[in-house]
């Protein structure tokens, strides 16, 4: 599945930009784990290491990292950089969810 096709899902998507060598990013792991166990089905998480995908993290302007974006039927809907707590995720995220 490409990209394009998984942030056009009926289903909001989260994309996670992160680098292996970024602390923060490190931590948001085991979050990002309990958001979708909290959510299940309901959300699609992804991570994308900017480090091997330079060219996608260009075309959304991540300037840091991790970078939180979420997607839903491929429209940028939600954008912010920095860790977040689980529950700001699950807030942020239920706002898209059908």
């Amino acid at each position: 599945m490409t990209f394009e096709e998984v942030i056009a899902s009926e289903k909001p998507v989260l994309i996670d930009f992160f680098a292996t060598w970024c602390g923060p990013c490190q931590m948001m792991g085991p979050i990002l784990q309990q958001v979708k166990q909290e959510l299940g089905d309901g959300v699609t998480i992804l991570k994308v290491d900017v480090d091997k995908y330079q060219s996608l993290a260009a075309k959304y302007q991540v300037q840091g990292v991790p970078t939180f974006v979420i997607f839903k039927k491929g429209e940028l809907l939600w954008k912010q950089s920095g860790a977040k707590p689980k529950e700001q995720l699950v807030q942020i995220l239920n706002q898209y969810i059908d």
